[in-house]
């Protein structure tokens, strides 16, 4: 596969189009976007919160399938439909993240019927 394979988990929800949950490409796994969704498909938590812990479970999950771990992320995409839930996200965020934090987008998006979305760059070591 020209160097780069792709990776999944049954844990997290499969994707709804023609992308990967994950790719690993040398000694880094670049996991698509996770939303607030379990393995069905079905739409998780009613908070902000609630909908980023489930995110950022989802991205975990896939960088354990890869290989890796949520924790060693050198690169996180943040996309919120709110941009005053910011705090919100900060505080689920801290729960799977420490110092050093990994560099961090956040922007407002037009997500349609959930929260907030989060995507990921993790380093696999070596």
């Amino acid at each position: 596969m020209n160097g780069r394979w792709p990776v999944s988990s049954a844990r997290a929800p499969a994707p709804r189009g023609p992308y990967s949950q994950a790719i690993r490409a040398g000694n880094l796994l670049f996991l698509a976007g996770q939303g607030p969704f379990d393995e069905t498909g079905r739409r998780v938590g009613e908070t902000v919160a609630e909908q980023a812990r489930r995110a950022l479970e989802n991205l975990d999950v896939v960088a354990r399938a890869g290989g890796g771990e949520l924790q060693n992320a050198v690169r996180v995409g943040v996309f919120l439909r709110n941009l005053e839930s910011f705090a919100e996200i900060n505080a689920v965020y801290r729960e799977f993240f420490h110092e050093p934090f990994p560099a961090r987008t956040t922007v407002q998006s037009n997500l349609i019927g959930f929260d907030v979305e989060i995507d990921a760059i993790v380093w696999l070591g070596g």
